[in-house]
């Protein structure tokens, strides 16, 4: 059985965002603010489907998904581009590979010691995030 991911959760801690956010060039003004913000993630999950929020006081973002179907992504609020996502289980980690403009860009959830980790990753570059439930 896959890992229920569900819950709301609080940003506690984000190493290379910035860093993540210029590979996807987006710009320094929208950069600095988004850097700056406290983030909370709400996800309903039911079996392998999914949805996620991302909610701030600058931007929210929605996505669902079934794990294993692919979908076309805008990733409005980001940095704007079309891109075709497929999320597909890796053990306990639930992982997304989007094929776009961007080479070698997805995420991974997964949760370790009642954290939920959040993995970004475009080019050469990789965010590490932690949230804390709420």
């Amino acid at each position: 059985m896959p890992t229920d991911l569900s819950g709301k959760w609080i940003l506690e801690t984000s190493d290379k965002f910035e860093e993540y956010l210029k590979k996807l060039d987006v710009d320094f003004a929208t950069r600095k603010i988004a850097i700056s913000l406290s983030q909370t993630k709400v996800v309903s999950q039911d079996g392998d489907d999914f949805e996620f929020k991302t909610l701030s006081t600058f931007r929210n973002y929605e996505h669902s998904f079934t794990v294993g179907l692919e979908f076309d992504e805008f990733t409005k609020g980001l940095d704007n581009r079309n891109v075709k996502s497929l999320v597909k289980w890796e053990e306990d980690k639930l992982v997304c590979t989007q094929r776009g403009e961007k080479v070698n860009r997805g995420w991974k959830h997964w949760i370790e010691g009642g954290k939920l980790y959040l993995e970004l990753t475009c080019e050469d570059v990789i965010c590490i995030q932690v949230f804390k439930r709420k």
